[in-house]
């Protein structure tokens, strides 16, 4: 652990968490122990401090898809208890907007799909959770379910969870736009390494994602922190994310229904990859003051876990010790 990250998450004696946090306690999560050791703990580690300082902290997660989010967020619950924390973990992926909007907000798109790229999700209804829970109210989180609409997903409820600290994740989280003159900067240099190419009509509608992704900029302003999860190659979070799909058939997780084609999440991928681009859009999120980045092998395995700590971030000379249940 890098001496920035381990001031920023409050841990005073190194060798005493390791020793607390061995690869036996970590065996039983649904990650790497790897990730786990390197940043799900810290992660949980930071948030403590924040609660511990009076803060209702909101800490987004941005990965590609397939790099395992909703497994870390099921980590982070679990191992939550631990820390004394009551954990709220939430996907930008449940604030799709109901089907009938999405498709409109969707249509015609070059990608074929009903979800994923900006403007997809129901940005006011993010905001009011993220007002309402500032002021002190239990987080309240619709329910999206992908089973429906054969395999097209859409709302099917709303939860209030009660808790202290929230892990928001998604693929787009923290992304800013380019602007017009950006947007032509960006397509005079190469992609980023196994990015797909885009393709004429994919190219066209830049800018119509660029702005889509404007709107949400506000939200974006409410989150304590950024931590990242990133691909030792762009071509890995198509693999990943066949690899998950495999997985949920093989367990039964749609009970038989529900299942996209091949194609259908094919498509999905790709615009994860090619409305925002990582090169221009995801790449210099790595490089910022204060951000955590876990780099993941083709496993999922935390090779590398790094932050831009060292040109700023957190200036507080707390040191404070951790204490866990």
């Amino acid at each position: 652990m890098d001496p920035w990250l381990q001031r920023h998450c409050g841990i005073a004696d190194l060798e005493a968490w390791r020793r607390l946090w061995t690869a036996e306690h970590l065996a039983e999560l649904p990650i790497q122990v790897s990730l786990a050791e390197a940043f799900a703990l810290p992660l949980l580690a930071r948030l403590q401090r924040r609660v511990g300082q009076g803060a209702r902290p909101i800490l987004a997660l941005n990965g590609p898809v397939g790099a395992g989010k909703t497994s870390l967020g099921r980590a982070l619950l679990q191992l939550a208890p631990r820390f004394g924390l009551r954990l709220g973990v939430a996907s930008i992926d449940d604030y799709y907007l109901p089907w009938p909007q999405r498709q409109r907000a969707m249509a015609g798109n070059p990608f074929g799909v009903s979800r994923v790229p900006p403007g997809s999700h129901d940005l006011p209804l993010l905001a009011e959770s993220l007002e309402g829970w500032a002021a002190g109210e239990p987080w309240q989180l619709p329910r999206f379910d992908k089973r429906l609409r054969g395999g097209e997903g859409d709302r099917a409820g709303m939860d209030m969870v009660t808790c202290e600290a929230v892990v928001l994740e998604g693929w787009l989280l923290g992304c800013k736009p380019l602007g017009p003159a950006g947007l032509e900067r960006a397509q005079l240099f190469a992609g980023a390494p196994g990015a797909p190419e885009l393709t004429a009509r994919e190219r066209l509608w830049l800018p119509h994602w660029d702005e889509a992704l404007e709107t949400y900029q506000p939200l974006w302003r409410r989150f304590e922190e950024l931590w990242l999860l990133r691909p030792l190659h762009w071509s890995l979070p198509r693999r990943w994310r066949f690899q998950a799909e495999a997985r949920q058939r093989r367990r039964g997780d749609s009970l038989g229904e529900g299942w996209l084609s091949g194609a259908a999440l094919d498509r999905l991928v790709r615009a994860s990859l090619c409305s925002l681009p990582p090169g221009p859009y995801q790449d210099p999120l790595a490089s910022q003051p204060g951000r955590v980045v876990a780099l993941l092998d083709g496993r999922r395995r935390c090779v590398r876990c790094t932050s831009g700590g060292e040109a700023g971030g957190d200036q507080s000379s707390d040191s404070s010790s951790l204490s866990m249940g």
